[in-house]
């Protein structure tokens, strides 16, 4: 199995700063794999919190983990057991006072919306977080066409990516999605029922990088829109949706003030639409923002971190897909999106580069050489996209 290593890297030096370290990331997605190699190499203790009889283990838990205080202690599911936090915040701060300041725990969670809450109220000042999406391209460790063309049908997770044929992976994406209508939602969010929730999912597939109009799904689902603006909400708290806002700039135009709205893998894209292969989706009308979502959520995968992503729309048409602002002295970057072969921008992305003057502008396209479109505007595939924005996380 492959494992994500540059989140390997990101998890060991986050441990060698912070008492407790919060690895974030949807189902599946490899953060268990990733424990079970730290755990290996750390000599840690690894504890399932899904299991009855690991969570049984901790009926006192600041009796059963004073224990391991010279060990690095790994909970995965935290969520399971809430209660924790505090017992955790209590042992970090004994530790400090005896020397141990760093290394203390990780703490694995399958969504941001109970972790992050549960987390801040308690573990302020003692916990780092590391935000684990599925496979980019940087880590499939190939940059030919064909491999490329494998992630963005099947998206990033491993068992999709890596399933041995297509029904495999296929099946996996199914499977993935009936455990988290029938499971995980309830276990995070409120009621909702499955079936609903299903068919907002596949509405936010169908009108994937679409603004977001919340008002026509509540009509299409016979519910209000601030009910589907929280189903939205747990989708997103799940890491399962993204929302990507308006960039608002003091250029006088009229700018659209809706979010853009994506459904983060693109192989769920696919399999929410029923699309299973290359052959239906070349001929699907999702092709284009399928695309343009696969490549969002890469370079967001390796863009530093306090980097701010946004869009930029005008009422008149001027348009950048994806506008990065970087943090430090790298400015703005605007990012135009295209699924072919040829990488000719549309007149609305210059304009809208007049109103914002990026400090570098390009258009990331599906082939693989790099070339000036304009004195400003350079052409770009995929994998030196990536490469250029990792660059300056060293």
């Amino acid at each position: 199995m492959m494992i994500h290593r540059r989140f390997y890297q990101k998890i060991k030096d986050a441990l060698d700063r912070q008492a407790a370290v919060a690895l974030i990331g949807p189902r599946q997605v490899g953060k268990t794999t990733l424990a079970l190699e730290i755990a290996k190499n750390t000599d840690a203790l690894y504890l399932d919190l899904e299991a009855r009889e690991e969570r049984d283990k901790l009926h006192d838990p600041a009796l059963f983990l004073k224990g391991y205080e010279d060990r690095l202690v790994i909970l995965d599911e935290i969520h399971r057991v809430p209660e924790l936090f505090q017992t955790l915040r209590g042992l970090i701060d004994q530790g400090r006072r005896r020397g141990r300041r760093t290394g203390r725990f990780l703490i694995l969670g399958s969504a941001s919306i109970d972790l992050l809450r549960q987390s801040g109220e308690s573990l302020a000042g003692r916990i780092e977080y590391v935000d684990m999406g599925p496979f980019d391209t940087l880590e499939i460790g190939s940059s030919d066409e064909q491999a490329l063309m494998k992630l963005w049908v099947r998206g990033g997770f491993p068992d999709s990516y890596l399933a041995r044929r297509e029904p495999d992976s296929v099946a996996f994406r199914r499977n993935f999605i009936r455990t988290y209508l029938e499971r995980d939602v309830p276990q995070f969010g409120p009621r909702i029922p499955a079936e609903t929730l299903e068919r907002l999912w596949t509405m936010l597939a169908h009108s994937q990088g679409t603004m977001l109009n919340a008002s026509r799904l509540a009509s299409a689902l016979s519910v209000t829109a601030p009910t589907v603006t929280s189903y939205i909400d747990l989708l997103v708290d799940l890491l399962l949706v993204r929302r990507l806002p308006p960039f608002h700039a003091n250029t006088g135009k009229r700018l659209v003030k809706s979010p853009k709205v994506y459904v983060r893998d693109s192989g769920l894209v696919h399999t929410l639409l029923g699309i299973e292969d290359y052959h239906q989706l070349a001929g699907h009308p999702v092709v284009g923002s399928s695309w343009e979502g696969f490549v969002i959520e890469n370079i967001l995968a390796v863009a530093p971190e306090r980097t701010k992503a946004n869009f930029y729309r005008t009422a008149v048409g001027a348009e950048i897909d994806l506008v990065l602002e970087l943090p430090g002295e790298q400015g703005l970057w605007a990012i135009e999106i295209k699924r072919g072969l040829t990488s000719s921008p549309s007149r609305g992305f210059y304009h809208a580069r007049e109103d914002i003057q990026p400090a570098r502008s390009f258009v990331v396209y599906a082939g693989e050489d790099r070339y000036p479109i304009t004195k400003e505007v350079e052409a770009i595939g995929v994998q030196d996209i990536l490469q250029e924005i990792a660059k300056l996380t060293h």
